[in-house]
Parts: C-alpha cells; structure tokens; sequence
C-alpha cells in the first residue's frame, strides 16, 4: 500500500518500532490507533513522543473489538502471531504488516536487507560503515546534513537503531537503505530488499516460531519476494542458508572461510588472505591480521559484508577502509576492562547457544564462562559438550540456571569448576572470585535477558558496570 490517506490502521506494541510507525501513518492520513497491554501511566514517555500527531491510544490489553474497521494490523517487534487478537485478524482476511513492510513499500531507492542467526548486527553495521565511507554523509544515526546541495547518503535501521520508517520521506532514488530484519519482521513481510543476505540459519527464536521448519520458513521470506534483477547472498559454510540457494530468483552470490567451487562468486578466506571473485575477476582484498575482530565467525561477518558491499555497488577503497578501521560494536566480544591479568569481555547479544560457541571458539586462553538468562526452548547438549572440552570454569545465573547446569554437568561439566549465581551480579562477584591471571571471563549467556532486563543491551550495560566497580 502506497497511499494511507482515510485507512484505518490497528498498531500493537507501542515501542521502539511502533511509535515511529504510528507517526509515519498519522502524517499521511491514517486514522491510527496503538494498543499497548501497559497501563497510560507506563506509556507515558511513548505517549509524549506522539504528543503532536492525531493518534488513539488503547490501553490495559489488546480486545478483540479494536479490529472493528480495521484496514491493517501492524504488529511491533516481538508481538506474538499467537495472540487473540492477532489470530483473529487472520480469520477475519485482515492483512498484517509492520514497519520494515510499509518502509520497503514506499522507499524510493535501492535496499539491502540482511538477516540470519547470528552476526547480523555486526554484518549491518559494518555495511553501514562501508556506504558511509563511500557516500561521503554519516546519516547511520538518522541526523540530517545541514548542506545545501547534498548527494546521495546511505540509512541504517530497521531491527537495529531508528526504524527507518522515520526518514523515508527524506530519501531519494540516489540513496542506499541499510535494513537489519529480524525473523518476527519477516513473517508479516511481502516484500524483499534488492539485496537480500541470509548470514546462517541455525536454532533459533524457536519459542516463538515452534520448529526449525517454521523458523527457517520466516528467514526464506527475505528471498521470496524478489526479482530477477535482485541480488541474494547466502553463506555457503551454513548448512540452513545454503539449503535455500534453489530458491534465489536472481543474482546469487556466497561467502566463505575456505575457498569455494569456480562457479559461485562472492568473498572467501585463504592461505590467510580474504578475496573476492565473480566470474573471471579476481580481487584479493586483505589479509586476516587485519581484520581487528576476535573469532573466526567475526571473519565470516566481515566476508558477508564485503560480499553484500559489492552486491550493493560500494567502491572498493571504501569498503577496505572500513574493515581496517572497525572495532566491532557494543555487546559483542566487547573487551570492557583488564583487572589483574584477567581480561573481562561482554557479549552480551548472545542470546543462543550457537552463538556462545562461537564466542568460546574465539578464545585460547583459559575461559571463566559465564550463562545465563531466560532459555528460547533451544538445544544446550552441543555446547555442554564444548564446555567440557574448552572451558575451565561456568558461572550461571538467571532464569535458566538450573537448566543450564544440569545439561553440562549431563556432558561431564566444566574442566574445573561449575557454580550458580541467582543473578547476574552475583555471577560477576563468583566469576571475579573464581578467575585468576591470564583468564578471560567471558559474559556470552545463551540465553535472552528477559528474565530481568529489558533487552541484551541493557545486560550488557549492566555486566560493565559490575565489571568496573571490581576493584
């Protein structure tokens, strides 16, 4: 849908993304209404933000009645598709869409999209940085130039940092849209980005989506609805993405950490040197130690992202630039301090275990791990087993405790000791008594931080803070 004007739009979730949702469609004329299950004394912060722009607010619950009149059901990031509400639009043959949707219906210029499991937010961003580099405008915060002739710029967003909703009236054909899409955006999306990356495509979110099936089916959207002149990227290392490539309708373009067959083009990792190649054009592009990010998923992510680079038409000098120089972004394998040898990282947007793994793998020195959180109905027996091979020491705190503790100790425990924690400061007292100098205590929870805090990030704020208090 392109024009908005006298629709009748239902909006659930009066966060991040729903607020800028409900402003976007208010400026062009529809009758908006946003329904929030939090009383008007909690959303008042929301509330004030929209203060200026015709909106109904619905409060306490999400009855059944608001679809009454109904055009379309936007849902926010995180609303169930199993709420009341949700299913009973469905039976009603009312569509459902969000943010990232309406945003691709009306962008006016070219758009990559990328998602997957793990690594997509240090993928977009470093992407990010790359169009800024080569477009010559930081606009990855949504500031606005103040020149007065400006030239083409580059916007990121989407399930990262400002949806993007909030700018497209700003952007023009010669622009570049930089979208982060999660798999809960993808299930209402009939629409794909000019460039779709599919990083990888492991267990998952699965509290949500039910099976990997249904998981997997979600991440797959982003290619379905492209065109024969669109590019899709997908990691051919990554047995879930690579299994989609018969259904790339365009463009099909990979990357990986060992050189691949003549006939696929895209990034690939060698002889400790990382290239490029499509078709008979070969560029090798720079060496290992000089990408500054621990871990050899971190050298897929920079792959991924010089494969989407080029997909996307970015200058080569740019995109070279940008790898040099990125330091990879908060809650991440983020180095927060050294205290008497020991050095403390937080990663704290591991919120599976397939991305601790990873996380583990980074490291040679002695590990203190530290898991936690609340569990996404996910395997724990592979990293049990990794733990027993590769840490020494396991602190777990939070919501899945228990079940943490009792699936590595099932796999034999770790090398030296496994203790619990009822939160995650204890944890960081347990794990500062525990660590001695040379270790690396390493906050990589596996599981999400809703048990007690709003997002990973808050945690990971947290985990900091406990960090630099130690003395």
């Amino acid at each position: 849908m392109t024009n908005w004007n006298s629709t009748h739009t239902l909006i659930l979730g009066a966060a991040r993304q729903g607020i800028a949702l409900a402003r976007w469609l208010a400026r062009h004329g529809s009758h908006v209404t946003l329904s929030d299950s939090r009383t008007l004394e909690q959303l008042t912060s929301a509330r004030e933000s929209l203060a200026d722009v015709d909106v109904t607010w619905a409060v306490g619950g999400h009855p059944l009645e608001l679809l009454d009149g109904v055009d379309v059901l936007c849902l926010s990031g995180g609303v169930p598709l199993t709420l009341p509400i949700v299913q009973e639009a469905v039976k009603r043959g009312i569509p459902l869409s969000n943010d990232t949707q309406i945003f691709m219906e009306v962008a006016p210029c070219k758009t990559v999209g990328i998602t997957g499991s793990a690594g997509k937010t240090t993928t977009t961003t470093l992407v990010a940085e790359m169009a800024r580099l080569d477009y010559g405008l930081r606009t990855a915060d949504g500031a606005k130039t103040s020149s007065a002739v400006r030239g083409p710029r580059s916007f990121v967003g989407g399930n990262i940092g400002d949806p993007l909703i909030n700018y497209v009236d700003e952007m023009t054909a010669d622009d570049l849209a930089i979208i982060e899409i999660s798999s809960f955006q993808l299930d209402q999306m009939t629409i794909s980005p000019n460039v779709a990356a599919i990083l990888n495509i492991t267990p998952n979110h699965l509290d949500r989506h039910g099976t990997m099936e249904a998981y997997t089916a979600a991440k797959a959207r982003i290619l379905d609805f492209q065109k024969d002149k669109d590019t899709a990227i997908l990691g051919c290392d990554d047995k879930g993405a690579w299994s989609l490539r018969n259904q790339v309708k365009g463009k099909l373009l990979t990357f990986s950490l060992k050189d691949f067959p003549e006939h696929l083009d895209g990034a690939y990792f060698h002889d400790g040197l990382l290239s490029l190649r499509e078709g008979k054009a070969y560029v090798p592009l720079l060496s290992r130690d000089k990408v500054q990010l621990r871990g050899d998923h971190n050298v897929a992510n920079v792959l991924a992202a010089f494969t989407i680079g080029h997909a996307a038409g970015l200058k080569l000098d740019a995109m070279l630039e940008a790898v040099e120089e990125f330091r990879g972004v908060p809650h991440r394998l983020e180095l927060v301090r050294e205290l008497r040898g020991v050095r403390w990282y937080n990663d704290s947007i591991a919120t599976a275990p397939e991305r601790s793994m990873a996380a583990i793998h980074a490291f040679d020195e002695p590990i203190v791990l530290m898991l936690g959180g609340r569990d996404k109905d996910l395997p724990w027996g592979e990293i049990s087993n990794l733990i027993h091979q590769r840490v020494d020491h396991v602190v777990v705190f939070g919501e899945a405790a228990e079940l943490i503790q009792k699936a590595v100790s099932a796999s034999g425990g770790a090398k030296k000791s496994l203790k619990r924690a009822t939160n995650l400061e204890e944890a960081v007292t347990l794990a500062a008594e525990t660590a001695s100098a040379g270790d690396v205590v390493l906050l990589s929870p596996g599981g999400t931080s809703y048990d007690a805090f709003k997002d990973f990030a808050e945690r990971g704020e947290a985990f900091r803070k406990w960090v630099r208090e130690l003395s």
